[in-house]
């Protein structure tokens, strides 16, 4: 490498081709770096805050949201983590739960099927048509809906985020659920039991088709 200037300087034009090579190796290095998965745990009750501003700008990203009126504190929380992790969503979202009425988290589900995100979900027949049941919602958003035919309840509740994380726990997606109950969630990608969720979402959504149900004849 020679540098203008450093004629009869040879150690300062090893010196800067040195620091040159090492900067790129740096630059590559920080280019290949793999993101630390995700390792969270989410506890509830979560305090409360305002998300108003935060959907906002999921709804329409990079434009300025506009100040909330609410009275409520805008500060991160419980609520405010999880509706983040599920708005990272960029391919896929799968929904296993057992009661779903929280008004944030449901909007934030439709917008993302909005930005073309492939949504499905599994869900309990006896809860979902509950008064505040936001079920019906992501129905007439067109997001594909599954349930279970009454033989004990489907009680899980699991979300698996672009096939690559898990967040799961005790915390059914309710008002009540994050505003008052002692609730806990946790977040991992982790391939080995993303696919083991996978696998059993891929088993409940097939048994859950339509088509597969079987009804008794007339007269039986």
């Amino acid at each position: 490498m020679w540098v203008p200037g450093a004629a009869g300087r040879p150690g300062l034009a090893v010196a800067m081709a040195a620091a040159a090579a090492g900067l790129a190796l740096a630059m590559a290095a920080r280019r290949w770096r793999r993101r630390r998965p995700v390792r969270e745990v989410l506890f509830f009750p979560s305090p409360p805050s305002c998300t108003e501003e935060l959907l906002a700008e999921a709804a329409g990203p990079g434009a300025p949201a506009q100040p909330c009126p609410c009275p409520l504190p805008r500060r991160d929380c419980s609520l405010s983590r999880l509706l983040r992790l599920l708005l990272s969503a960029r391919r896929s979202l799968d929904i296993c739960l057992f009661a779903f009425s929280c008004p944030q988290l449901g909007l934030a589900v439709r917008l993302l099927h909005r930005r073309g995100v492939r949504v499905r979900v599994v869900t309990d027949a006896e809860y979902m048509g509950l008064r505040g049941s936001q079920i019906g919602l992501l129905r007439l958003a067109g997001i594909q809906v599954r349930h279970d035919r009454g033989h004990g309840y489907m009680h899980h509740k699991f979300a698996i985020v672009d096939r690559s994380m898990v967040i799961t726990g005790s915390l059914n997606w309710t008002t009540q659920a994050i505003q008052t109950n002692r609730e806990n969630v946790l977040v991992v990608e982790d391939a080995e039991y993303v696919k083991l969720y996978l696998d059993e979402f891929e088993r409940i959504w097939e048994e859950y088709n339509p088509t597969n149900y079987r009804f008794l004849s007339q007269g039986q």
